[in-house]
């Protein structure tokens, strides 16, 4: 089975950086796409970005586009998110995880790795 493992968060102020990682197991990459979601305390869980598999289309909530860049290493099967220009509403649980590009849902998913976004 596919296992995702997460991992960069951290305590950053305001306008640093953080890079997060997505370490994917028993899978190959081309055939899945990539993405990163966040839930803030007391809020929804959002999607924050994502990569296609193959031809790594990339795609990016309104909220992060210009701050935020995802991107993916096909060769030791992992995703990154680079976050810059941190904001205090970053500050969240932020998940990886994958679904077949065949289609369906993203079945499988990363542990939390904790942003906090001091201002």
């Amino acid at each position: 089975e596919v296992q995702l493992q997460a991992s960069g968060g951290g305590l950053v102020q305001a306008g640093g950086s953080l890079r997060l990682s997505c370490a994917a197991s028993r899978f190959t990459f081309d055939d899945y796409a990539m993405g990163w979601f966040r839930q803030a305390p007391g809020k929804e869980r959002e999607g924050v970005a994502c990569i296609s598999g193959g031809d790594n289309k990339t795609y990016y909530a309104d909220s992060v586009k210009g701050r935020f860049t995802i991107s993916g290493d096909n060769v030791k099967n992992t995703v990154f998110l680079q976050m810059d220009s941190l904001k205090p509403e970053d500050t969240a649980v932020y998940y990886c995880a994958a679904r077949a590009t065949s289609g369906g849902g993203y079945r499988y998913w990363g542990q939390g790795t904790q942003v906090t976004v001091s201002s």
